[in-house]
């Protein structure tokens, strides 16, 4: 686990000269942030029973009025435990993804697609026996859905994605991505008339 929070505040920190770069450009042009809440449903065999964990997330796309498509920034997290025979197992995944989607724009309805490459961590945790185990790797993603602009700026919809990563855990090569669908809460820019 500590090598999994390592990877997350390294690529924290590597966004952040990006992010202070995009936000004012992205300021000056169209976009949405949508946060997701759902589930993500990963391979059963590789998973067992930590195969259908919660996740949270954000998609943001934002990019000029005119370009034929948006720049793409995503990240997501999902996790699940359960208990056997008095231990308590935990797994997770943390997933960043970077690509393109386009969002056609319809009135206040915003059917949209994309895709791109993700880094994709997993990790097991079982404290009763100390054991700690995770790994990332590059893959991929894509994925789409359909929103709604209610009002002036707040969206709401549903989405859905695959990724797609293979991932090292107890010397066991396994995927760490997956089907990911749920809904989406959230806001764009600029406003509507």
């Amino acid at each position: 686990m500590v090598r999994s929070q390592a990877f997350r505040w390294a690529a924290v920190l590597l966004l952040l000269p990006i992010v202070g770069l995009a936000v004012p450009r992205a300021a000056r042009a169209d976009g949405d942030v949508n946060f997701f809440l759902g589930q993500k449903s990963l391979d059963h065999g590789d998973w067992g029973p930590l195969d259908g964990q919660s996740e949270f997330g954000a998609e943001m796309s934002f990019g000029k009025k005119d370009w034929p498509i948006a720049i793409a920034v995503d990240l997501f997290s999902s996790a699940d435990d359960y208990s056997s025979l008095g231990a308590k197992v935990e797994g997770s995944t943390w997933e960043l993804g970077v690509g393109v989607r386009k969002i056609w724009k319809s009135g206040n309805t915003m059917p949209y697609i994309g895709g791109g490459l993700a880094s994709i961590s997993g990790a097991f945790k079982v404290d009763s026996a100390g054991v700690d185990e995770s790994d990332s790797s590059l893959g991929v993603w894509f994925g789409g859905g359909v929103f709604w602009r209610l009002g002036s700026r707040f969206n709401i919809g549903l989405a859905a994605r695959y990724s797609k990563a293979t991932i090292t855990l107890f010397d066991v090569d396994g995927e760490g991505g997956g089907l990911h669908y749920g809904m989406l809460l959230g806001w764009g820019w600029p406003a509507t008339k």
